[in-house]
């Protein structure tokens, strides 16, 4: 099959996938991944590196870097007449919409979707590491341009435009989706630094895709892009062992994923010499001559480690479908000196899905504000068994989850009854170990804080659970 007849294939199942009478668009992983599956089923000779160079050509990102790294996609016959058609075709192009990358001046960012795990990711990072590993895999190439394509250039760029605003609006920001079922408009939270979360989200994914790639066996022909897609976006969780059974590469694993693969490179060195090949090859003056540039990449580093490594994802109030408080929220006045460990009780089932999580979010919220007439849900954060937080009152509001000791601490519940068995090893090292150090280093928590079970402040209750109890009275910071 001619790759003429590929990409006309490529584009009638997207525009009929995608589009609508209306125009509107579904944006989600699942519905890429599907997309990209016809295309492969219908073309069975083409190689996962050829349809990824294809993408590349018709998404319009062959700039000089990544020609640098990858090489020119421009000898793929047909692909000027596709890109004309789809142009033509409509307004909102399927490339426009799922690949290209732009934030529109209402703060909608496009070029991203929904995944199955709840957080969004953008798609151009995420492709371009997959093609450099399979590049490394299938050609021999080395796997230099992994970092500068997937992270690099955006985050040393994204320092350096934002040197005079404080160091906490240099990255980001997140957004919500209109709806998560029907994904078609994501907006962010406040204006776009050039590294939003769906941005960094898509470089840490392409980067571990990328480099488990580039370190397979060179013998025989790699997966397929749809098969590389879903084993890391699509996968079953097994209940009573959640992330915990989990040994292969998967997106609710990807800040420690990230982690273990690239935090032994010499991040500052590799962003600046990122930094010093744009100003190469685009010829920006502005890096070379600015004494300021090694000061401004090892601040906004240090933002990134603490935001994106240290932290846990904390799937915000209005992605799990928060109704409002019933009133003006409460100020804490920080930093807390404690932490309350809880269990949900009801739901009684640890949650392994986004799906399922928050729609347990949404239950406690109900039964909180209407059979017990609080304002909100009363947990500060909720962990959930499919490898995230859930943002509840969050860091800066009072809570109503420990009678009597609300304004001093911090509630934390896990989704589960604990009476018999403990959570999830992954989700209690969430809250043990990811949570509270994103507390501490973020201003919430004093550094020497205690954490206690609620039974412990509170005589009527056996929450935690029996067995999560037993957990955490050998924990750190753990005070009788």
């Amino acid at each position: 099959m001619t790759l003429f007849r590929f990409f006309l294939t490529f584009c009638f199942f997207f525009f009929t996938v995608y589009s609508k009478p209306t125009g509107e668009h579904l944006r989600n992983m699942d519905s890429f991944i599907r997309a990209v599956e016809q295309v492969e089923d219908s073309n069975p000779g083409l190689s996962s590196l050829a349809l990824l160079r294809a993408l590349r050509r018709t998404a319009g990102h062959d700039d000089q870097m990544t020609i640098h790294y990858l090489g020119a996609s421009n000898n793929l016959t047909g692909t000027e007449f596709l890109e004309t058609a789809i142009l033509n075709a409509t307004s909102f192009s399927f490339f426009d919409k799922a690949i290209h990358h732009i934030v529109t001046d209402y703060g909608e960012e496009r070029g991203v979707v929904l995944a199955q795990d709840g957080t969004t990711v953008a798609l151009a990072p995420l492709l371009l590491g997959i093609e450099s590993g399979l590049k490394a895999l299938m050609e021999g190439a080395t796997t230099d341009g992994l970092f500068p394509l997937t992270l690099g250039r955006t985050l040393g760029l994204s320092f350096l435009s934002l040197q005079d605003f404080p160091p906490s609006h240099r990255l980001g920001p997140n957004g919500c989706w209109d709806s998560v079922e029907r994904p078609k408009v994501f907006k962010l939270s406040r204006p776009a630094t050039l590294a939003t979360d769906a941005i960094i989200n898509g470089g840490m994914d392409g980067a571990i895709l990328g480099i488990h790639l580039s370190n397979l066996s060179s013998s025989g022909q790699p997966q397929s892009l749809s098969k590389i897609l879903k084993g890391y976006y699509s996968f079953s969780l097994q209940a009573g062992q959640g992330l915990d059974a989990i040994t292969a590469n998967v997106s609710p694993k990807r800040r420690e994923l990230s982690r273990a693969v690239l935090e032994s490179l010499d991040l500052h060195s590799r962003v600046m010499e990122t930094l010093s090949l744009v100003w190469k090859l685009e010829k920006t003056e502005w890096i070379a001559l600015d004494t300021g540039v090694g000061k401004a990449v090892a601040e906004g580093l240090k933002l990134f480690v603490h935001k994106y490594w240290d932290c846990p994802q904390i799937i915000t109030r209005c992605q799990w479908g928060a109704k409002s408080s019933r009133n003006t929220p409460n100020p804490l006045s920080l930093p807390l000196h404690f932490l309350y460990v809880h269990h949900t009780y009801q739901p009684s089932a640890p949650c392994l899905t986004f799906k399922h999580c928050s729609g347990d979010m949404r239950a406690m919220q109900r039964f909180h504000q209407d059979d017990r007439g609080w304002d909100d849900i009363g947990y500060s954060f909720v962990v959930g068994s499919d490898g995230y937080v859930y943002e509840g009152r969050g860091w800066n509001h009072l809570g109503t989850h420990t009678r009597g000791h609300n304004s001093v601490g911090y509630g934390v519940s896990i989704i589960g009854d604990y009476t018999s068995t403990p959570p999830s090893r992954h989700a209690m090292d969430l809250l043990r170990h990811r949570l509270v150090k994103c507390g501490v280093d973020g201003g919430g928590l004093v550094a020497n804080f205690t954490i206690q079970g609620h039974r412990q402040v509170v005589n009527y209750t056996a929450c935690p659970g029996d067995a999560f109890f037993a957990e955490i009275r050998s924990w750190e910071h753990f005070r009788e």
